[in-house]
């Protein structure tokens, strides 16, 4: 089967969160016999920030907005399958529309929702939102997260089918590696600057260095300068795809943040959780409905609601107790939560897609 992609980028993770999420997806679905072409505007500096890396398991196209659309609409008809994800950044509407209705071909239509929350929240504010109208038209919607309620909120909105699909472990990617000395601290957090991640930041990774001035923090990730820090955090700037594994490595703990719209849906464990699984690091993250459903609280992963619970947390959890936790931890990724996992899920999909519209036809 052929497909053709639309999405944010697959080259660079710079200011791109679902970058690890397309490479662990496509990289396995091309090992099973898939062709897929990955389209990604030239936007936001991410061709100025490309991770190194071999990307030859797609046919990656960087294109000019909106000057090589229509030639991207003529090359996608060509394939079997078409899908858009979400935040692409550049176009967005025009390539829905085009994708859901306008590309004439007999290819099946995807919409991939890389941030079902947000995109949610937008069209029931805005019954008017273009979007809205289109979800009907696509043969599923798939999603990075969100479990039940996301799935049932895209069924209410007219959606033929919706399925997550979780977020996991390419363990060639994200594995264990030698500590870095310059990059040793009690507690990392990776996390870019947003609007709804900011004040959880503050809440639990701030507070919590105001609390330990005697623990050293670790912050990476954009946006940040200009912000107050305590005396004991350090801003790295961006964290490339190839450098997660050392700084994951190098501190005693990981620390996980949800932005508040993906926290209070839920079933949503963001990239971060599988890398730090993939370094056997000893994670801490907020809480959000659904996680014992990836990893056992308690046993593989570490749960905090505060500043001062994370601080709790780093001064009774002794270095043997987190190298079990980190251990217990990569060991059920590897077992229950891998993009080969993941990809074989998405294959079955298609194949049931498929079946189905020849049913129909």
């Amino acid at each position: 089967m052929k497909i053709f992609v639309f999405g944010s980028s697959i080259t660079s993770s710079y200011w791109n969160g679902a970058a690890t999420y397309y490479r662990g997806i496509y990289s396995n679905l091309a090992r099973i016999g898939y062709k897929i072409t990955f389209a990604e505007p030239d936007a936001y500096g991410r061709q100025q920030h490309r991770d190194p890396g071999d990307y030859s398991y797609v046919e990656s196209i960087v294109y000019s907005s909106p000057s090589d659309l229509p030639q991207l609409f003529e090359q996608a008809a060509r394939a079997d399958l078409i899908i858009k994800h979400s935040g692409v950044g550049v176009d967005d509407a025009e390539l829905e529309a085009a994708v859901a209705r306008e590309i004439e071909s007999e290819a099946l239509r995807v919409f991939w929702d890389v941030d079902a929350p947000a995109t949610l929240a937008r069209v029931e504010n805005d019954h008017c939102d273009p979007f809205r109208a289109l979800i009907p038209d696509y043969h599923i919607i798939l999603t990075y997260g969100g479990g039940s309620p996301v799935v049932h909120q895209y069924l209410g909105l007219g959606a033929k089918d919706c399925i997550p699909i979780y977020n996991a472990l390419d363990p060639a990617t994200h594995h264990p590696v030698p500590k870095d000395s310059s990059l040793e601290c009690d507690l990392v957090l990776v996390a870019n600057r947003l609007p709804d991640r900011e004040r959880r930041v503050e809440q639990f990774f701030i507070h919590a260095a105001e609390l330990a001035p005697d623990l050293r923090f670790i912050l990476g990730g954009e946006g940040w300068e200009g912000k107050r820090l305590p005396e004991n955090i350090r801003w790295i700037g961006h964290v490339g795809t190839a450098d997660h594994n050392r700084i994951n490595c190098s501190a005693r703990m990981v620390l996980n943040l949800n932005r508040d719209s993906m926290a209070s849906v839920g079933f949503s464990p963001p990239t971060r959780v599988f890398e730090a699984a993939g370094a056997g690091s000893c994670l801490v993250t907020d809480e959000w409905a659904g996680i014992e459903n990836f990893f056992q609280p308690g046993e593989e992963i570490l749960l905090a609601s505060s500043g001062s619970e994370i601080v709790n947390l780093l001064r009774t959890t002794g270095p043997e107790w987190a190298t079990h936790i980190g251990a217990a931890m990569r060991r059920r990724a590897l077992q229950e939560h891998t993009y080969a996992q993941r990809a074989a899920q998405v294959s079955q999909l298609l194949l049931r897609i498929e079946n189905r519209q020849s049913a129909v036809a």
